[in-house]
């Protein structure tokens, strides 16, 4: 295991009081944010070198949760939502998907080809790599959670299929899947979904759900008059007061199923 140093431990700091809100629509708050995290890196099990941004909360042991970033990469954004989960109170790791490489935000080509090259066999082995690690963390209490946005938000439910986790929250990420392929799934799904989202419809959820109930799983969905990243602060579709309600009903799903 990594030796990891405390020097990311939430500390009294201005920015660990700054409303989440605040710190993902300012740049250089983000970035700040995200200087708290620590990068680490394993190997998985094929020999390959992978990374993510830790963060710690102020009260350990914890349980641990598994984030998985958008289609524009691990930026500051995911490391500062995971400064985020630390403060509520979760070992919280940010893993990267793209081995480093980044989007500018707003340049959805290059978000667009970094998202088509990933391996699906490479990033399964990631994301259970990351899971493993966390569950035997010392500082865990052996539950994980995940959550992901857009991109990340399938991974978050590939996540909990590829590998046992005790609960998955999605936001407005792929779930068309059979309920074959949900049938490993151990925890229940939350999913966060948006009424005007032209990629993750209606259709596609009403798919979701039918399988869910088809291979017996556990799962609420919540629909929201919005558009797709609704949650996302630096995008132009953010909406403030749905954001802030699906977060709080993340932070309860997670409590009810990691404590």
């Amino acid at each position: 295991m990594n030796q990891i140093s405390r020097r990311n431990v939430l500390k009294g700091a201005a920015i660990a009081g700054l409303p989440l809100a605040n710190l993902l629509a300012d740049p250089v708050l983000a970035a700040a944010a995200a200087a708290e995290t620590e990068m680490v890196s394993l190997t998985s099990a094929s020999g390959r070198s992978v990374s993510g941004a830790l963060a710690l909360p102020a009260t350990l042991p914890a349980p641990t949760i598994l984030l998985i970033h958008e289609w524009w990469g691990l930026n500051d954004q995911i490391k500062t939502m995971a400064l985020e989960f630390a403060r509520k109170g979760y070992v919280a790791l940010a893993c990267d998907l793209y081995d480093g490489k980044l989007a500018k935000a707003g340049n959805r080509d290059a978000a667009e080809s970094l998202m088509k090259a990933v391996d699906n066999s490479e990033a399964t082995e990631t994301v259970a790599t990351w899971v493993n690690w966390l569950r035997d963390h010392e500082h865990s209490t052996g539950k994980v959670g995940t959550v992901g946005w857009c991109f990340g938000g399938g991974w978050s439910l590939n996540t909990g299929i590829a590998t046992p986790v005790d609960a998955t929250v999605v936001y407005y990420g792929r779930v068309n899947k059979t309920a074959a392929e949900l049938a490993p799934l151990r925890g229940p799904v939350q999913g966060h979904f948006a009424t005007r989202d032209k990629w993750i419809n209606k259709d596609m959820v009403d798919g979701f759900e039918a399988a869910m109930d088809k291979a017996g799983k556990a799962y609420e969905t919540h629909w929201y008059k919005a558009d797709h990243a609704f949650a996302n602060p630096s995008s132009g579709r953010y909406d403030e007061k749905d954001a802030a309600t699906a977060w709080q009903r993340t932070i309860e799903f997670l409590g009810n199923n990691l404590s």
